[in-house]
């Protein structure tokens, strides 16, 4: 790149920086053209995605008039540069999901448990059940085609696809891999969000809410914290300790007369019993 592209590239970079509340670097490893071209499609409207040299992004951060040191630290490899106006949580969110499945190759490392479902294959019997089973797969054979006999989890979360996986993966037509970009850090309003916090799981994270509101409601109305949630709840434990209170002690209060009356003849019953039984 010519020394006067350099310059305007690094001076493009630093605009987009100072218009954007939030930036962030992802990790572009191994991600081929036409996939990046799809996510920054997919994005569009959200973020605005930059491919650049490294040293280019670290100038652009110098030159932006923004704290950006730290986040400077995460260019490294093969990275890119996101700017949004949206929230950074928001963003690796949306950045999962526009993962896309592909096969596994020799190397790559599990994203999650690998599990391949019992179930027919499709395939013929020959060469093919030899492959299945070095994947540690029991295999049979039903109306002349090779079929699965277990579930089974072949590869762990983390670990490394072997040669002899990987065929097995591709001889099923499995794309347990996925495609995508990985933000390793994001910058916002001078904090720096990495992704281990920015890894959300947001079904376990609106449970862990779901729970916090259960508990205060249950606090307020036990702690007598009248609100406009709490309220009607309260007024029904009120009343039903009330009630409680006045079975206990036989008051013949016109709400409770009723079940009073039905007790006092329930300990009648019980004594008149008693007294047979002893008379007996």
């Amino acid at each position: 790149m010519l020394k006067s592209r350099k310059a305007e590239e690094v001076e493009k970079l630093a605009a987009l920086a100072r218009e954007y509340s939030v930036m962030g670097i992802l990790n572009i490893r191994k991600m081929p053209t036409k996939q990046m071209q799809k996510i920054k499609a997919n994005l569009k409207g959200n973020a605005t995605v930059k491919v650049s040299k490294n040293i280019l992004i670290r100038k652009a951060m110098e030159k932006a008039g923004k704290d950006l040191t730290a986040l400077s630290e995460s260019v490294t490899g093969e990275t890119a540069v996101i700017f949004s106006n949206d929230n950074p949580f928001r963003l690796f969110a949306m950045l999962k999901r526009n993962r896309i499945p592909s096969a596994a190759k020799a190397g790559d490392i599990a994203p999650d448990d690998i599990t391949v479902q019992k179930g027919p294959t499709g395939l013929p019997p020959g060469p093919a059940i030899t492959t299945l089973q070095k994947l540690g797969l029991k295999t049979t054979v039903e109306a002349g085609k090779i079929a699965v006999a277990d579930d089974k989890v072949v590869v762990k979360k983390g670990a490394v696809i072997t040669k002899e996986l990987a065929n097995g993966f591709n001889l099923l037509k499995m794309q347990p891999m996925q495609i995508g970009v990985d933000m390793i850090a994001a910058w916002e309003q001078g904090t720096i969000y990495t992704s281990d916090i920015l890894n959300i799981d947001q079904d376990e994270y609106r449970k862990s809410v779901e729970r916090a509101v259960m508990d205060a409601f249950n606090l307020a109305v036990n702690a007598s914290y009248p609100t406009k949630d709490t309220i009607n709840a309260m007024i029904s434990k009120a009343f039903y300790e009330a009630k409680s209170l006045a079975l206990s002690a036989n008051i013949t209060e016109k709400e409770f007369i009723g079940e009073v009356l039905a007790n006092a003849m329930r300990e009648a019953k019980a004594l008149e019993d008693l007294h047979k039984e002893v008379k007996k």
